[in-house]
C-alpha cells in the first residue's frame, strides 16, 4: 500500500521510528543499523513494507531500497518473519549479511538476536543465489562513503580473501576491510592488508 513516506523523524526508539507526513505520525518499526543513521527532527524518505496478519498490521521501514529488497528476501527463507528480518539486519550491514551467505558462513547470521543455527543454515541455502559477490565490493552504504578512492575492489576482494585465510570470519574480515579502505588510499594488497592488520589490533 505505501511505498515510501517521506517526513520529519518525531521520535526514535529501540526498534522502531515515528515519521510525521501531514500531521499524521507513523511508526515504522525498522533495525538498529536504521536507527543509528537517522537523528530527530530530520527530514527523511523512509521505504517501507506493510505487514498485515489477523490480528496487526505493522509498518517496517528502511533507508534504501537495497535495505528493502534485501528484507523482502529474508521474510521469504521458510522460518524467518519481519521481525526475524530485522534482527538479521541489526546484527549485520547488508554487505556483511552477503559475505555471509556467499561464504556459508551461517554462524554470524545466527549471532542475531532469536535466530538459531538451523535457521542461520536455511539463510544462507536459500539465498546463496541470490547474492552475487560483486555486489559485495561493488556497493556501500551512501552514508559511508566512497570505497574505490581508497582502494580498487580487486584489492578490497583480495584484502578480505587474506585476512579470511589468517582466521578472521568472512563479515568481519569485509567489515575490517572496508572500514580501512575508506580511511586512507591503497594502491596495492599487501599496503591494504597491513592496515587492516593495525585496525584489528
Amino acid at each position: 500500500m505505501f511505498s515510501y513516506i517521506k517526513g520529519k523523524i518525531e521520535d526514535i526508539d529501540i526498534d522502531y521510528i515515528v515519521v510525521e507526513n501531514n500531521n499524521i505520525g507513523f511508526k515504522v518499526l525498522t533495525s538498529a543499523n536504521v536507527i543509528s543513521k537517522v537523528s530527530l527532527h530530520e527530514e527523511r524518505t523512509i521505504y517501507t513494507f506493510m505487514n498485515v496478519r489477523e490480528d496487526d498490521i505493522s509498518l517496517f521501514g528502511f533507508l534504501t531500497k537495497d535495505e528493502i529488497s534485501v528484507f523482502k528476501l529474508l521474510i521469504g527463507v521458510s522460518g524467518i518473519g519481519p521481525k526475524g528480518a530485522l534482527a538479521i539486519m541489526s546484527a549485520l550491514s547488508m554487505d556483511e549479511l552477503r559475505m555471509a551467505v556467499i561464504s556459508g558462513d551461517h554462524k554470524a547470521i545466527a549471532k542475531a538476536n532469536g535466530v538459531g543455527p538451523k535457521t542461520a543454515q536455511r539463510v544462507v541455502i536459500e539465498l546463496k543465489d541470490k547474492f552475487k559477490l560483486e555486489d559485495v565490493f561493488g556497493t556501500v552504504d551512501s552514508d559511508d562513503g566512497d570505497l574505490s578512492e581508497g582502494a580498487s575492489d580487486d584489492i578490497i576482494s583480495d584484502a578480505v580473501l587474506a585476512l579470511n585465510a589468517l582466521g578472521y570470519s568472512e563479515s568481519e574480515s569485509l567489515r575490517i576491510v572496508k572500514k580501512t579502505a575508506l580511511q586512507g588510499s591503497y594502491s596495492t594488497v599487501e599496503d591494504l592488508i597491513k592496515a587492516s592488520l593495525k585496525n584489528i589490533m
